[in-house]
Formats: C-alpha cells, structure tokens, sequence
C-alpha cells in the first residue's frame, strides 16, 4: 500500500519538497557526527534530505522501498541508494555511524520490526526521527477544512509517548523527544508547512506532495477546497486565524525523537 502510494505521487514530489536548510541543521546537529562519516537515511524518498547531508560533507546510504521516488532522485556522488523497506534493510550490523527518518516512521509497515533494524545496522551512533504527534493535529485549522486529516492521522501517526516506549524496549536505549517549532518559511512543503500560508493548500502540485491529500477521497476533497478558496477570498479565514500570520513559528506536533 505505501509503495504504491509513493508510486503514484512520486512524478513531481521534488517539486514542492525540497529539503529545509532549518531542518538538515537540526537533524545533524542532534547526530553530532564528523564530516565523512556515512549516515543512513530510511525512507528516503527522492533523496532530498540525503542529498542535503551529503552536501555538508557525509556519506549517505539512501534506503527508499519505492522505485519511482528513487527514479525523481538527483544523482550525488556521495548518496548510494538501496532499494528496500526498512523492516528488510540488506546490510551489516554496524555498516553506519548514524541514521534519519525524515517523516517516514509512519509509513512503515511494521515499526518494531524497523526500528529493530535500524538499530541494527546503527554503530554507536544515534537514529534520529522527524516525526508527527498524532494528538496535535485537531488543533490545525487545516483539519476545519479537511476533517479526513484527523482520521487519516490518528490511523498513521503513532504516538510519540507510545513509540518511544517501543524503541526503548527494542534497542534498551535512551530516547528522547524534543518539538520542532515550523517556521513560516519552509521549502519543505509536508502537511503543516502552510500553517501562516493557507493559499498553498489550493495548489495541486503541494497537495500531491502529501500523502493525506493523495489518500483523501475526492468528494471530500473538492468540499475543503471549494470552503477554504470562499473562506480566503471573503476573509473569513483572516478573521479567524489572523493571528497566526503575527507568529514567527507554529508548534503543530512535529517532534524529533532522538534514540542514543
């Protein structure tokens, strides 16, 4: 099901998810490694995120179940792509120094069974997840327009409280959790990066980069469209989430849990 559905939404995901400066820092400084050592990253998709870390000076094995995203990657001479799920990675114990999931944890199809491979393939290193809090998302306005995202989320997403009690009975490893405030900026077009930008949700090509809006039945779909472009155009959408637009950033549940 996930591969198909990276398949499909593969053509053009570059487009609109281009990896965020903001987001490569934070992710290698919590990694805490030194330039030419060799980072996994599980799920990789279309390689942005890898191809970012490779740019800083690392060696980066690209692990990405889905043939057509790794088809959009650019090539990098740093970047080895494997393709593979991540409950089946194809390498050795203690091949890397360290591993990401960029946004990806939740489309695993069994994440005890990946996590337990990533730590297996993880030295001494630490795995950093980029993740979503699952509890968060009833307070985005996004899901006034397109309730599907609460169900869809709820479904997904695992707790972050439940999946880090998971990990640590897997790995016997500390994890920690720490939010990851969005700026109002992102070029990094995931779910919640519209939250001071509602007109990007009208955008066919930002909503074919989120796997929500590509499951969401078309019905319901055309409803949200239909009320936010009324509510933007009246400024009924200004009225009631004004403030955001005075906010330098947004919790809207993005959380970094860090396993060492």
């Amino acid at each position: 099901m996930v591969v198909t559905l990276y398949n499909a939404i593969a053509q053009g995901y570059n487009q609109t998810r281009q990896p965020d400066p903001r987001i490569v820092d934070r992710l290698l400084e919590l990694l805490d490694l030194p330039q030419g050592n060799t980072i996994a990253d599980i799920g990789a998709g279309t390689g942005n995120y890898s191809n970012a870390i490779a740019d800083r000076g690392y060696e980066v094995i690209a692990i990405e179940p889905s043939g057509a995203m790794q088809q959009q990657a650019p090539s990098h001479q740093s970047v080895t792509w494997i393709q593979a799920a991540a409950e089946s990675i194809p390498l050795a114990d203690n091949t890397v120094d360290g591993a990401i999931v960029m946004l990806a944890l939740h489309h695993f199809h069994n994440i005890a069974a990946g996590i337990a491979q990533i730590n297996r393939i993880v030295a001494a290193g630490k795995i950093v997840i980029f993740a979503f809090e699952q509890n968060k998302i009833p307070d985005f306005w996004l899901t006034d327009y397109f309730p599907y995202f609460i169900q869809d989320t709820l479904k997904t997403f695992p707790s972050t409280v439940e999946i880090s009690q998971q990990i640590n009975q897997i790995t016997q490893k500390k994890v920690r959790v720490i939010p990851f405030f969005l700026p109002p900026n992102l070029s990094d077009n995931f779910a919640a990066a519209g939250w001071q930008k509602p007109e990007i949700y009208l955008d066919d090509s930002v909503r074919n980069g989120i796997s929500t809006f590509s499951k969401m039945p078309q019905n319901v779909l055309k409803t949200g469209i239909n009320k936010l472009a009324k509510d933007l155009s009246n400024g009924a959408w200004l009225n009631k989430y004004g403030y955001l637009k005075q906010q330098p950033n947004y919790d809207a549940g993005y959380r970094i849990l860090i396993i060492e």
